[in-house]
């Protein structure tokens, strides 16, 4: 079962510096039939307007990854961490039992981001933070694992989730494969470009919701970059 969730019917709000479209239920935006996907609670595609960014702010017991596809973000939080991420990499922030943090595009153009939220396989765990930089050249034609929370997927940053993020660059004509486990739930969104996914067309922003499929066939028919998430 593959459903198309169109661009253009999700959620949508702009705030002057953010303009932001939800793929689930999400601030203002509520669907009763948009809460979740498996383990996936958020999906938001976010652009930011240069020199602006969201403020310090309080997170618990989720799990919040972040793919910048455009710019760079800026984060800051109450460890002490601090870091720049840049396009095409990830930052993985683990809320556990709290964590206040800030996110700005400290940049001169504007920042894209997904922003990616999946509920934590254990609750009362220490919070955390990392990045990292996932070059697009060692994704491309394939599948690459970019946040994982299974022992067997050594190269990703680690979230404590029954979940996985990979992500994929594939020129007109390329084509991969993704096996996905039985019972588990996929959602797949083109970052750009168009793909089909099983000879479903999904264009730049729209997502795919996925479930009862064994392997999920990606054909681009243009060139495209895609993230897909695999929960439980």
């Amino acid at each position: 079962m593959i459903k198309l969730r169109n661009r253009n019917e999700l959620g949508h709000a702009r705030h002057g510096w953010l303009d932001t479209r939800h793929h689930f239920s999400f601030a203002n935006y509520y669907d009763p039939d948009r809460m979740h996907w498996g383990d996936l609670r958020v999906w938001n595609d976010d652009t930011i307007a240069p020199q602006t960014g969201f403020p310090a702010h309080s997170h618990r017991e989720m799990e919040i990854i972040t793919y910048v596809r455009k710019g760079a973000i800026t984060h800051k939080d109450s460890l002490g961490n601090t870091g720049r991420t840049e396009a095409g990499d990830v930052q993985v922030m683990s809320a556990g039992t709290g964590i206040t943090h800030s996110e700005y595009n400290l940049e001169d153009t504007e920042t894209e981001i997904f922003q990616i939220w999946i509920l934590p396989n254990a609750t009362g765990i220490e919070p955390g933070w990392g990045t990292r930089p996932f070059p697009k050249g060692s994704r491309a034609g394939a599948f690459e694992v970019l946040a994982s929370g299974y022992d067997t997927d050594n190269d990703g940053l680690p979230i404590h989730a029954n979940a996985r993020v990979v992500a994929a660059t594939l020129n007109q004509g390329q084509l991969t494969e993704y096996p996905l486990e039985a019972g588990h739930h996929a959602y797949l969104v083109p970052a750009k470009g168009r793909v089909r996914v099983n000879g479903v067309l999904a264009e730049t922003g729209d997502g795919l919701a996925i479930r009862d499929e064994t392997v999920l066939v990606v054909e681009a028919e243009a060139d495209s970059e895609v993230v897909l998430v695999e929960t439980a």
